[in-house]
């Protein structure tokens, strides 16, 4: 594997277990302020984040590469209101999306097809998280102003349970 592409990816490990840490975070801010549909959201987003930071890192090792685990950075935002998390979630998501567009532009410059490969469904899978993040903040637009409203889209988010990612390294 090319040294770039491994580093890259060794690099976005990192950035997956940060963006668990960051949901987390804002399950805490939801929890403390009663929406405990929003913080089981949040729950269930970190949940997916080490997932894909599992898949990097098994995807590395199965490649024949050493992985690097580095610090992760304490997650930093201003707590404002109910909407504050949501918009930067989509913001995060939207960072996301361009690092592993990075790494997918490093392994196409290498001609590593295989990496490519897997960077799709990564690619997809963030078509989704920022289409999920995106309604979220539409939403909360809608209802979140109405105190039943707001209810409503609390009991809802309350019914999302885990699922684990399929894909193949």
């Amino acid at each position: 594997m090319n040294e770039k592409v491994s580093r890259l990816i060794n690099e976005q490990i990192n950035k997956e277990f940060y963006s668990a840490y960051l949901y987390l975070d804002f399950a805490n801010y939801y929890d403390a302020v009663g929406l405990d549909g929003f913080a089981n959201w949040y729950k269930i987003q970190a949940q997916e984040e080490r997932d894909h930071a599992m898949l990097f890192y098994t995807y590395l090792q199965n490649n024949g590469q050493s992985v690097t685990l580095e610090a992760i950075g304490r997650p930093e935002w201003d707590k404002g209101d109910n909407m504050t998390p949501l918009k930067r979630a989509l913001e995060h998501e939207q960072y996301v999306t361009a690092s592993i567009n990075n790494i997918y532009a490093a392994a196409y410059e290498v001609h590593d097809f295989r990496t490519m490969q897997v960077l799709d469904w990564f690619v997809k899978e963030q078509g989704e998280e920022e289409k999920n993040a995106s309604d979220m903040i539409t939403k909360m637009e809608l209802f979140g102003g109405d105190s039943k409203g707001l209810y409503m889209l609390n009991s809802e988010l309350k019914g999302r349970v885990y699922s684990a990612p399929s894909l193949v390294l």
